[in-house]
């Protein structure tokens, strides 16, 4: 069962595209006046009609989560693409996450105020071979990110250090967003409280945020005798994140510190947090039936309504200028010749490529 929460730390949100800005179209300079107001027209359509699409898959990263390997995710790629969705997962190896015993040599890692780099440096640069790969693979100019665990603050990272020109979605599968309340010790050492002062909520206004965590076990009190051992160990280590056992989670992630202020935040019931683990009554974010809840988040975020107004209003605009304009009385020299209105085109300034943002748009 999927649950989307509107509540004041996550509020159901619609990501806005920010559209490039069109170049300006040269000036039509004719004898014909009615030759000119026809090509005038047709410079106007050429401004504002979408290109026909080319025919492209969804990009889609996977980022591994900690611990995890690219290997962990085979069946979710497959599904994915059983899904006409290019699935790319940043090449991890279960190896690789030794590296990060690097930061024990900071004197700020005992301080508890770490911060990304140098640590981390080797998946941040996973990150960007899988999003340059994943561009190439299915000839999409932007990606969405789907984060897995400590994918999802890393992905943050990412993004603030590298702009989101190449992502317009990111999706977070049992991520800790959130640090730790005062008195408890941040598991990441710093970064992760590093990353939320510096990238707060949904940081970035053009990319959609989506958060996903699952519902899998509540925990409880280690002294609460009569819940189960599960429960209770489940909740030591909650405990070491949420500075409380009593919270429901995936059995990693409590579900409040996975979400982010001005994402659209969604619970999903009896989900467990890894792909490591999952089987029979125990399915993780990307098992078939739970994926099918959420895949539609994948799409290209929808061109906002007033974003076409805009578009409908300066055609229009466009329209009177050519129908208000008359042409000279004199064409003997070249001063005097028709020209089309070069202020009225100028003043487009929306894409062409509309299909680009537009694409994945619900009929």
């Amino acid at each position: 069962m999927l649950t989307t929460k509107a509540c004041s730390r996550c509020p159901s949100v619609t990501s806005s595209a920010r559209p490039t800005t069109a170049g300006r179209i040269r000036p039509v300079i004719t004898n014909n006046v009615n030759g000119a107001r026809h090509r005038a027209i047709q410079i106007c359509l050429a401004a504002t009609t979408v290109d026909a699409p080319v025919k492209t898959k969804r990009a889609v990263v996977v980022l591994p989560g900690l611990g995890n390997a690219t290997g962990d995710y085979n069946d979710f790629v497959q599904e994915l693409e059983e899904r006409d969705i290019s699935a790319t997962v940043a090449e991890v190896k279960r190896i690789d996450w030794l590296r990060n015993a690097a930061g024990l040599l900071d004197i700020n890692y005992w301080k508890g105020t770490l911060k990304p780099r140098p640590t981390v440096d080797w998946y941040l640069d996973r990150i960007t071979a899988a999003v340059e790969q994943a561009k190439e693979k299915s000839g999409d100019a932007q990606v969405c990110l789907l984060a897995h665990s400590a994918g999802g603050w890393m992905a943050r990272v990412w993004m603030l250090e590298n702009g989101v020109d190449s992502i317009d979605t990111i999706i977070t599968l049992g991520s800790p967003l959130q640090p730790p309340p005062p008195g408890v010790v941040d598991q990441t050492r710093g970064i992760l409280t590093y990353v939320a002062e510096a990238s707060p909520g949904a940081f970035h206004p053009e990319v959609k945020y989506v958060c996903l965590n699952g519902k899998f076990i509540e925990g409880r009190a280690l002294g609460d005798g009569a819940a189960s051992l599960g429960s209770r160990l489940t909740g030591l280590g909650y405990k070491q994140v949420y500075g409380s056992a009593e919270v429901w989670g995936d059995g990693i992630t409590p579900v409040p510190i996975g979400m982010l202020e001005g994402a659209t935040c969604v619970e999903l019931e009896g989900v467990y947090h890894s792909p490591l683990g999952a089987g029979e009554g125990r399915p993780w974010y990307g098992t078939p039936e739970i994926l099918d809840q959420w895949v539609n988040f994948i799409k290209v975020p929808a061109i906002e309504e007033e974003v076409i107004a805009s578009f409908e209003e300066e055609f229009r605009q466009c329209l009177n200028a050519i129908d208000a304009w008359q042409a000279p009385e004199e064409e003997d020299d070249d001063d005097n010749k028709p020209v089309w209105p070069t202020r009225a085109v100028g003043a487009f300034s929306k894409p062409r490529d509309v299909a680009t943002y537009n694409r994945g748009r619900p009929s």
